[in-house]
């Protein structure tokens, strides 16, 4: 009986997520009807029978090869209706879950084989996310990502049209794909134009290798958030200047296990993150490619970790104070999800 109130428990507690891939969160039934709607071929045609070509089994063996899942879904995401439904449906099913906050990051050129424009993608995907936020009174942000194996002119092309979009929707943004391939430093000169436009940054780093990529990240990328960061304690004075700097940590627990962050959860860091003073934030990375929920990352962590709701709540509110908002939507949203937290008796 227990168990069953707490699991209640994690179902209600209002929760934020943070790093959340728009392709990497489409609904298998999205898919079938998207796939009729513009004649593309699928494998099969049932719900259940498309799941393993869009979801990742325990036995994958790395990054590249649970990157390798977005092939499938991406094509069917190179609409504006595709893109304005799956923004919506993301906001829907970040609500079924109680998220009071969620933003939503994808990557702009990988949505033109049909001949839309970088500024179209985002339009788009903002609209979808505003319209999930009306429906379902979830808040809602957009970043737009430039990846790691395209050319500096496609991602420079990406931080000006995301420039236009910056107060009206799209909050940040990031650089992803194959890390281990491609360091940051790579990309020195697309993160100066963001820096010097205004554009708030996060970068995927410390996930496919090590805590040098979280510095490069921070020092000559302007990262002010890092997504994953998992293996930022291989190196000390490295983790100690992003504790210093309050740098939160985008930690997604399924995805990092399934990508080979580390080997398995008896070496995953969250506890030992915490309990130094790092700003850790939970969230779920790709829904439908992890097979996960936000609420199902925090009940692995109560699980495998036996994390007390005090301390789910303290990474809860890590995420309030994580987010790229302005601050006073900043403040009304603490102050909505620590009177949801009282009233569900978890705040003292």
């Amino acid at each position: 009986m227990n168990n069953m109130r707490a699991n209640d428990l994690l179902a209600r507690l209002p929760k934020v997520d943070l790093h959340l891939h728009l392709d990497g969160s489409v609904k298998p039934e999205t898919i079938l009807d998207l796939a009729r709607r513009q004649g593309i071929e699928l494998p099969v045609y049932d719900k259940e029978g498309l799941i393993p070509h869009m979801r990742v089994g325990e036995e994958c063996g790395s990054l590249i090869e649970y990157l390798s899942k977005f092939h499938f879904t991406t094509q069917f995401l190179q609409s504006a209706e595709a893109l304005e439904r799956v923004a919506y449906e993301v906001v829907e099913q970040s609500a079924e879950h109680n998220c009071r906050y969620v933003e939503v990051r994808f990557a702009p050129q990988l949505h033109r084989n049909n001949g839309l424009t970088v500024e179209e993608t985002i339009h788009y995907v903002v609209e979808g996310m505003k319209r999930g936020q009306r429906d379902f009174g979830v808040r809602v942000g957009v970043i737009a990502i430039c990846m790691r194996n395209h050319s500096c002119e496609s991602n420079l092309e990406v931080i000006e049209a995301a420039a236009k979009y910056v107060g009206k929707g799209l909050v940040a943004v990031d650089l992803a794909g194959d890390e281990a391939s491609y360091p940051p430093e790579f990309f020195r000169e697309v993160f100066a134009e963001s820096g010097r436009l205004g554009i708030p940054v996060t970068i995927h780093a410390g996930e496919a290798a090590g805590a040098n990529n979280v510095f490069e990240a921070v020092t000559n990328l302007g990262a002010v958030r890092i997504g994953h960061g998992v293996r930022l304690k291989e190196n000390k004075a490295i983790l100690e200047m992003v504790k210093d700097r309050r740098i939160p940590l985008e930690m997604c627990p399924i995805s990092n296990i399934q990508t080979k962050a580390v080997s398995g959860w008896e070496a995953y860091p969250i506890r030992e993150y915490l309990e130094h003073g790092l700003v850790v934030t939970i969230n779920t990375d790709n829904p439908s490619v992890s097979g996960t929920n936000i609420t199902n990352e925090y009940r692995v962590l109560k699980d495998r970790f036996g994390f007390t709701t005090p301390e789910l709540v303290k990474l809860i509110m890590n995420g309030v104070d994580a987010a790229f908002m302005e601050e006073h939507d900043k403040l009304s949203l603490r102050r909505e999800m620590e009177d949801e937290m009282s009233s569900l008796g978890v705040l003292n």
